[in-house]
């Protein structure tokens, strides 16, 4: 039996009246896009149809989930809100705080001891607030929704980019900030602008070394890190309906990393076997009753560029693997010609370590697919010459893949695994290394490759690739090895060629698991109490944000122009500043300390205007902020992609930062800005970035004037004397406007419930 089984049955009792209703409505075919949003819209349907990327809506959600890392930040809020329970099923999942170090039941006891007063936290507040818990060790967030709680046709938000994952069991799924995630818990409705729709078709079927990540790997090349922004990815065709539930999973998860909004496939068998192989067949046979409604309508497939904003087609049968990197998850190579890009890149070519598993490729297939090549490799006498780890998604599939012996195969080329937990992938990890700094390579089947996210090093040249090319690698210990082609000399000295891989989707005798670590909440917990300590490190009660008092902003200093690339990962770095995601103020210590300064080209070391002197970005923040002068940040394309941590908007919130202007911003992260009440702003003109100098001093004159569609004016003083007027503009509707008036969307929140009751 499934969680929250009536919830699912409510959905799928009104789904097709409400589909039949938006089909007559926008009197045309539907895309399965479309059914599920029109399908859980929070009002009436409209005059006129929603714009494409224009029209703000609001939706109502099925459900919620949270990971440790900011849940803390999200609960915290939730307690302010001034409700008694959640107002829809939510869950919290405990992944991010384990560090990778020894191996897997050494690591879960260490970071339980580590971070107990986050962790009881956490149980305690989800116990009171009716939030089921999912406990350290029990599995990624991801692949613990994808076994518990998807199912085809809901809608969900979640706080983590990659909540995208359930697609791959046909829900929209979509990564949040913690605001977004408090008010649709406050029972409030969520709002996003309506996506543009790119459609993939896929056809053929995938052969030999190539498997579902590679499908993303080639379309993160297509479209890059911010092609899909503010779309929604809808993959299907024939080669669609070949692939796995989880390897459906895998190309969804993947595709945050295209700044798409979510990417969803239609339901079909191999979903339905997903469901029945998960325990769920109560789920399976609803959706089989309006299955026809679970996918996108005939005509809609059969002439896709009537109905989608843009068209991919990919070719399963001719797909090459991939692998793509370093440094950015969209630099896509055909396995055919990385060794070339290795050698004239001149990357390290020795490769020292190979990890397989994490949130996108951990499924019982790609384990079983990474152990055939393991099983090869040590029937051929080879053993894996980098290092090599295994990090499972959830504790089922763990127990499920050391009973069937896969684990112990996986040992057998010196394989080590690690706790079911996030760990490498988010920079929890602690490297064997003797230097680390220096520059060197290593491969794994994760989803993110940005310098210094996996280890801290900005010369780690991280490359992703599916899990059996990386096992391939990491047994040749060599990047310019190409297991499909070349051969390695085994411990006799022979020449020796690795087979291609071959899979199980589903384990023959079933999942199976002795210990979920899931926690059921309370039935009623008012009574239950929960405590943060006064003088707590690790957790901080919220003090609100301070509403606008209606003036223009003027005498802002500029805090720093970043140059290039600055994704979450450069505004509040994970890794070890992890243990601090609950305690606003101690975090905030990392604020934009990896981000380049423009000019000198150094990472947190920028100007102060008061002193004339360099120091580190948050220290010259705070000390603006003790004398009440505000901030503003200017930055590059796609500000903000990657996570969705909305640390990296409450930080700059919290030091006084109260401008971001950028040339473009990740759709996640400019939410999140204006949730906690900071102007997010573009350029009019993307050049007028070069006029931004580094002692300026910035006026917006018209703030008073804001509202939606209407462009601001920023007055930029310059130290010689000059100044000069630049336009600006902003995506602000009136509800927005409001969040901005009232210092955050929580205060607004919290000031309506006082009215209501």
């Amino acid at each position: 039996m499934a969680f929250d089984i009536e919830m699912i049955k409510r959905v799928y009792e009104n789904f097709e009246t409400k589909v039949n209703k938006a089909r007559k409505f926008l009197n045309h075919p539907l895309t399965l896009t479309e059914k599920i949003l029109y399908a859980h819209l929070a009002d009436e349907l409209p005059k006129d149809s929603f714009k494409r990327g224009k029209s703000y809506v609001n939706f109502n959600p099925d459900r919620v989930a949270m990971q440790d890392a900011t849940a803390q930040m999200a609960l915290l809020q939730f307690m302010q809100a001034g409700k008694d329970k959640a107002a829809v099923p939510s869950t919290v999942h405990c992944d991010h705080l384990i560090l990778a170090e020894e191996g897997g039941e050494k690591d879960l006891k260490n970071s339980l001891d580590r971070n107990r007063e986050v962790f009881d936290f956490l149980s305690s507040v989800s116990n009171k607030y009716g939030i089921g818990f999912w406990k350290p060790g029990a599995g990624i967030i991801h692949q613990v929704v994808l076994e518990n709680y998807a199912f085809p046709g809901g809608l969900m938000i979640g706080t983590d980019s990659h909540t995208v994952n359930a697609g791959g069991l046909g829900m929209v799924a979509v990564g949040v900030g913690g605001a977004d995630a408090v008010d649709v818990m406050a029972g409030m409705p969520w709002e996003l602008k309506f996506p543009k729709l790119i459609g993939i078709k896929l056809t053929g079927k995938l052969n030999g070394w190539s498997s579902a990540k590679d499908v993303i790997l080639k379309v993160a090349g297509i479209l890059t890190v911010k092609g899909g922004t503010g779309s929604i990815v809808e993959y299907f065709g024939e080669g669609a309906k070949s692939l796995s539930a989880t390897g459906k999973g895998t190309i969804c998860n993947m595709g945050a990393e295209i700044g798409a909004t979510t990417s969803v496939f239609g339901y079909d068998e191999q979903m339905a076997q997903y469901l029945k192989g998960t325990k769920r067949t109560d789920i399976a046979e609803m959706a089989n009753e309006i299955k026809e409604h679970l996918t996108g309508d005939e005509e809609v497939y059969t002439n896709p560029e009537n109905y989608f904003d843009e068209v991919i087609e990919i070719n399963l049968s001719e797909l090459e693997p991939h692998v793509n990197g370093p440094f950015t998850p969209d630099k896509a190579t055909p396995i055919s010609q990385f060794a070339k890009e290795v050698k004239q890149n001149n990357w390290p070519a020795k490769l020292e370590v190979g990890l397989i598993g994490s949130c996108t490729n951990s499924s019982y297939e790609d384990i079983t697919r990474a152990t055939y090549v393991a099983r090869d490799a040590v029937k051929k006498k080879l053993k894996a010459k980098a290092e090599y780890t295994i990090t499972p998604g959830s504790e089922q599939v763990r127990y499920t893949v050391e009973r069937d012996g896969y684990l112990s195969d996986l040992n057998k080329i010196g394989g080590i695994v690690m706790a079911n937990a996030c760990g490498p992938c988010i920079g929890q990890w602690k490297r064997h290394t003797n230097d680390p700094t220096r520059p060197n390579s290593i491969i794994t089947s994760f989803n993110r490759n940005f310098a210094k996210r996996n280890d801290g090093n900005p010369n780690t040249h991280a490359f992703v690739a599916s899990p059996e090319i990386v096992t391939a690698f990491a047994i040749a210990g060599d990047l310019t090895f190409n297991p499909l082609t070349d051969t390695l000399k085994n411990e006799n000295g022979e020449d020796v060629k690795l087979s291609e891989p071959e899979g199980i989707q589903m384990p023959p005798k079933g999942f199976d698991v002795k210990e979920s670590g899931y926690q059921e909440p309370a039935k009623d917990g008012r009574k239950i109490e929960v405590i943060v300590k006064s003088d707590s490190q690790r957790l901080q009660l919220l003090e609100p944000f301070k509403p606008w008092d209606g003036s223009n902003y003027t005498g802002l200093k500029l805090l720093i122009k970043a140059k290039g690339k600055c994704t979450t990962d450069h505004i509040s770095m994970a890794g070890p500043w992890l243990r601090f995601r609950g305690h606003l103020d101690n975090i905030s210590d990392n604020m934009l300390t990896g981000a380049i300064n423009h000019f000198n080209d150094k990472s947190n070391y920028v100007k102060n205007q008061l002193t004339g002197e360099y120091d580190e970005v948050p220290k010259v923040q705070r000390q603006y902020k003790a004398n009440d002068i505000g901030s503003i940040v200017v930055g590059d394309h796609n500000y903000g992609e990657g996570s969705s941590r909305e640390h990296a908007a409450m930080e700059p919130r919290h030091l006084g930062v109260k401008v971001v202007l950028v040339k473009s911003f990740a759709r996640i992260h400019e939410t999140n800005l204006k949730k906690q009440g900071v102007l997010a702003l573009t350029f009019e003109k993307e050049n007028d970035y070069d006029k931004i100098g580094e002692d300026d001093t910035i006026n917006i004159i018209d703030l008073k004037e804001l509202a939606p569609d209407r462009p601001l004016s920023i007055e930029l003083l310059h130290s010689n004397g000059s100044s000069e007027i630049i336009k600006v503009l902003h995506t602000y509707n009136e509800q927005q406007i409001k969040w901005f008036k009232a210092g955050s969307a929580l205060n607004l929140i919290k000031e309506q419930n006082k009215k209501g009751n």
